[in-house]
C-alpha cells in the first residue's frame, strides 16, 4: 500500500488526474462539483499494474484554500506535481513547490497535463517546471505528458507510478503510530470514526491508542478498520486509514489531532530548529503558524541566527528530532519556509548570551540527532526517552556513553561522581569511624543521583564495597578512632590466652560497648559467638589444631580442658565449629573432626 499527494496551481487539473486513473470522484463535496474547484481533500484509490495499491490524496490549488492543501501534503511521503501545458507554471504552483520543499518530500513524479488543450508544448513546459522545482529533490524525478480528456499518457502514467513506488522507501510495521488525522465524523451503529494517512506503525482491531488533539486527550480503542471501503483486521503503514474509534469524543475532535502509540511519543511545546530551504530567520515574525502532518498550530519564534531558532507551540505536539515543519507567515508569505527539527527538549535560555551559545551548539548538530551531544547535556538519560524524541541508539555505545541498565550516562559524569561518592564515604567514615558506612540513600542524596539504580556501578569505580543498603571503604579502616588502644588491649588479651574471652566486666572497664564490639567485628578484628563471647578470629583455627589431637570422638569437658577454657566458651566455640563443618555431633555427648 502507498499514499500521493498531489500538488499544482488551481485548474491545473490534478482532480480530472486523479478521476481519470482511479475511477473515483475525488470531490467530495456538492459545492466543489458544481463550482469545478476542489476545496478540501479529496481521496481516491488505484491498483496499478504490478498489483501494488496507491491511495491519492487530492489537494486543492486555490490559495484561499492553503491550509487545507498543506493538511494534505504535511503527512504524504510522495507527491504527484501537476502543471498544466496550457498554462505552464503559475502562483499557486511555487507556492506548492515551496510547500513540498519546506516538508522536505523528494519522492514523486512531475505530470503535464492538458496537453490535448497545447500540442507540442509539453517538452517546454515541463522543462520549466523542472527549473523552477530546483533544490526540491523533484527536479529529476520521472515525468509523464498526459490527457486525461482524451486518455493519452494514462497507461504510461501508470507504468510510471508502478516505478516510483517499486523504489519508495517502506517504513517498519514495528514503528510507534503516529497517524494524523484529517477528518472526523459520526457514523449511526458505529461511533466516531477519524481517517488519515498512516505513516508509521501499524493498527489492528483492539489496539489501545493515545488520541490527542487540540480539545482532546483520551485514551481510545480500535473498534473496527477500513481502507479503500473494505473491511480489515490490521493495516501497515504507508496506508490510507479509517479508524472506527471506542470511546473518543466525536464533538470534540477535528482535523490536525493524532492517533498515537501510548508512552512512544516525546510530546513537546518547544521546539529548536534549523531552516532547511536556505532561507534566513533575519526577518521572521514573533508569531508563526506551525503545520506537522495535518496540525496546524500557532506559535511564537525567537530567533537565535539566520539559520537557528526557537519556536513555543500553543499546544503539544509529538515532535520529533529529524521532523520537518512548515512555518507559515502572513498572507503576503502564505508558505514562508520549512524547518528541521533539531531538539524537542531544549534546555531553558536564562542568562546572557544563552541564546549565541544555543546557536552555536545547533550548528554543530547533524540532521538525525546528537546522541552524544543529548547524553552529555542531560549527564543521564533513559534509554526510551531519547528513542521518543526520535534518536537512534545503537547496541554498542563509544567509550563516551555508558550503558547502566535502562540509564545512558556521561562516562566522564560516571567518573566524577565516583569521585565525590569515594570522597563522600571517606568523609563520613572519618567522621565516624566507627560508622558501618554511608547508607545509599544519603549518597544517592549528596550526588543529586537521578535514579538509584546508578550507585551500584558507581560503587565498583570508586573501589568501594556495599552491603546491606551500606557503603564503606575497605582502604579507610585503619583504626577504631578513640576505641582503637581498647580494641588494641582486647587483641593483646586474647592473643595471650586465645580461648580466655573477656567476661562483660573487662569489656566495661575496656570502654567497648556494643557499638564498638560491632565495629571491630566488621573489621574483622575480633569473632563474636553466642552468649557475648568475644575471640578473635583465629581462635577457631588454633581451636582445631588443639581438638585434632585428642582422641575421637570427644567429650565436652576434653574439649575445654584442652583449650583450658570454660564452659562458657567451649559450647559457642564448638557449636560454630559444627556449624562450619569443621566438627560434627557423634550422638548428644561426644564430637568428632571432620577429616
Amino acid at each position: 500500500m502507498y499514499v500521493m499527494a498531489t500538488a499544482g496551481h488551481v485548474d491545473h487539473g490534478k482532480s480530472t488526474l486523479v478521476r481519470a486513473l482511479t475511477g473515483t470522484e475525488p470531490d467530495r463535496w456538492e459545492e466543489e462539483r458544481r463550482r469545478g474547484l476542489t476545496i478540501d481533500l479529496g481521496f481516491a484509490a488505484m491498483t496499478l499494474p504490478s498489483g501494488r495499491v496507491l491511495s491519492f490524496v487530492d489537494v486543492p490549488g486555490h490559495e484561499r484554500f492553503l491550509g487545507n492543501m498543506l493538511a494534505g501534503l504535511g503527512p504524504a511521503p510522495m507527491v504527484c506535481f501537476v502543471v498544466a501545458a496550457d498554462q505552464g507554471w503559475q502562483a499557486q504552483s511555487s507556492d506548492h513547490r515551496d510547500a513540498v520543499a519546506a516538508l522536505g518530500i523528494d519522492s514523486g513524479l512531475i505530470v503535464i497535463t492538458r496537453t490535448d488543450r497545447a500540442p507540442g508544448r509539453a517538452p517546454e513546459v515541463l522543462e520549466q517546471a523542472r527549473r523552477e522545482l530546483a533544490g526540491t529533490g523533484l527536479e529529476a524525478a520521472p515525468a509523464v505528458a498526459v490527457s486525461a480528456a482524451q486518455g493519452s499518457g494514462l497507461t504510461e502514467l501508470r507504468e510510471t507510478l508502478d516505478s516510483v513506488l517499486a523504489h519508495a522507501p517502506r517504513p517498519a510495521p514495528d514503528t510507534p503510530v503516529r497517524m494524523w488525522v484529517d477528518r472526523a465524523f459520526s457514523l449511526r451503529g458505529a461511533g466516531t470514526v477519524v481517517t488519515g494517512t498512516l505513516a508509521a506503525g501499524s493498527l489492528h482491531q483492539e489496539q489501545r491508542l493515545q488520541l490527542l488533539g487540540a480539545a482532546v486527550d483520551e485514551t481510545v480503542s480500535v473498534r473496527g478498520l477500513q481502507a479503500r471501503h473494505h473491511e480489515v483486521e490490521t493495516l501497515e503503514a504507508v496506508d490510507r486509514a479509517a479508524v472506527n474509534l471506542r470511546g473518543a469524543p466525536t464533538e470534540r475532535l477535528a482535523r490536525g489531532d493524532m492517533l498515537l502509540t501510548p508512552g512512544a511519543w516525546h510530546l513537546t511545546t518547544v521546539i529548536d530548529v534549523r531552516h532547511s530551504t536556505g532561507e534566513s530567520f533575519e526577518d521572521a515574525p514573533q508569531s508563526l503558524t506551525v503545520h506537522l502532518g495535518t496540525a496546524a498550530v500557532p506559535a511564537r519564534c525567537r530567533r537565535f541566527d539566520n539559520l537557528h531558532a526557537r519556536l513555543t507551540l500553543d499546544r503539544p505536539l509529538p515532535a520529533r528530532i529529524g521532523d520537518r515543519v512548515l512555518l507559515q507567515g502572513s498572507s503576503s508569505r502564505p508558505v514562508r519556509a520549512g524547518a528541521l527539527v533539531l531538539d524537542v527538549e531544549p534546555p531553558q535560555l536564562h542568562r546572557r548570551g544563552a541564546g549565541r551559545r544555543r546557536a552555536e551548539a545547533l550548528a554543530n548538530m547533524p540532521p538525525d540527532g546528537d546522541l552524544l551531544g543529548e547524553v552529555t547535556r542531560r549527564t543521564a538519560v533513559k534509554e526510551d526517552a531519547l528513542i521518543r524524541m526520535g534518536l537512534e541508539v545503537p547496541t554498542e555505545l563509544g567509550p563516551e556513553v555508558e550503558r547502566v541498565g535502562s540509564w545512558l550516562v556521561d562516562a566522564n559524569q560516571m567518573q566524577h561522581w565516583a569521585g565525590r561518592l569515594r570522597a563522600a564515604v571517606e568523609q563520613h567514615l572519618d567522621q565516624d569511624p566507627l560508622s558501618a558506612g554511608l547508607s545509599a540513600g544519603a549518597a544517592a542524596d549528596r550526588l543529586s543521583l537521578p535514579d538509584r539504580a546508578l550507585l551500584s556501578p558507581l560503587v565498583s569505580q570508586a573501589g568501594l564495597l556495599h552491603s546491606a543498603g551500606l557503603i564503606t571503604s575497605p582502604r579507610f579502616r585503619l583504626s577504631m578512632g578513640p576505641a582503637e588502644a581498647s580494641v588494641v588491649d582486647l587483641e593483646n588479651q586474647l592473643a595471650a590466652a586465645p580461648f580466655l574471652a573477656p567476661e562483660a566486666q573487662r569489656l566495661t572497664e575496656l570502654g567497648l560497648t556494643e557499638r564498638e564490639l560491632a565495629a571491630a567485628e566488621r573489621q574483622d578484628r575480633i569473632l563474636r559467638l553466642a552468649g557475648g563471647v568475644i575471640l578473635l578470629p583465629s581462635a577457631p583455627a588454633r581451636a582445631m589444631g588443639v581438638l585434632s589431637r585428642l582422641d575421637q570422638p570427644f567429650t565436652m569437658s576434653a574439649a575445654r580442658q584442652a583449650l583450658s577454657t570454660s564452659r562458657r566458651v567451649a559450647v559457642p566455640l564448638l557449636e560454630h565449629l559444627d556449624s562450619r563443618g569443621w566438627t560434627r555431633r557423634v550422638d548428644a555427648a561426644l564430637r568428632e573432626v571432620v577429616r
